[in-house]
């Protein structure tokens, strides 16, 4: 069965597809979408998926999009290594925590948000950096003050879809200079995780189609 995931090598969303990706040791074919050349808003990528977002991945005959429902596929159709607990609850803990980063944070510091804020709206890179360092930094004080003390990991001993977001988050956050040393707990989770193999493996620069 084939697996083909198109994603863009500093595309955060498409990280954590690829995290989850190698955590549970699917093979895959990776096809680039250069989201700065526009890529995304091609004849032919769009029609695959007309949204003209990454990641969008197909497994055979089906096809999905957005990368939140893209992992609890996985989740479902591969299940182990499971990415969420077997208690409702801490599944439900999980997800909120994961939603942080996708729903709350990550949606209004893409790359179209930023290019809009630049053009039409005529923001200076200095005031674009600064918005998007505003709505890092709120999310990230809510994960530091949540995340579990029990464990090496966001909600404590295992790897959960939280992980898998936050990671590239944190990727996202160095880019625009965050001052990461006001999130110790999260920056020691990220120091425990990227010594795993799967996280290793889907770093950004790591990707066939990285730039220098």
């Amino acid at each position: 069965m084939a697996r083909i995931l198109h994603g863009y090598w500093r595309s955060s969303a498409a990280y954590r597809v690829r995290i989850a990706l190698a955590i549970k040791g699917l093979d895959y074919q990776s096809l680039s979408v250069n989201l700065r050349t526009g890529m995304q808003a091609s004849e032919q990528f769009q029609s695959l998926n007309a949204q003209g977002f990454v990641p969008y991945f197909r497994d055979g005959d089906v096809s999905l999009r957005q990368s939140l429902a893209i992992i609890e596929y996985l989740e479902e159709t591969y299940p182990r290594p499971a990415l969420l607990p077997s208690s409702p609850a801490q599944r439900a803990r999980v997800r909120g925590l994961a939603q942080i980063v996708a729903c709350d944070v990550h949606p209004i510091n893409n790359l179209r948000v930023l290019k809009y804020l630049a053009a039409p709206l005529n923001l200076s890179q200095s005031q674009i950096d600064a918005w998007a360092r505003h709505w890092i930094e709120s999310g990230f004080a809510t994960l530091e003050a949540e995340a579990d003390a029990t464990g090496p990991y966001l909600c404590g001993g295992m790897v959960t879809l939280a992980d898998l977001c936050l990671v590239p988050q944190l990727y996202n956050a160095r880019r625009v200079a965050v001052n990461l040393s006001a999130f110790p707990r999260l920056t020691a989770i990220e120091q425990q995780l990227m010594q795993l193999p799967a996280f290793d493996r889907s770093r950004p620069e790591a990707q066939p189609d990285a730039v220098a």
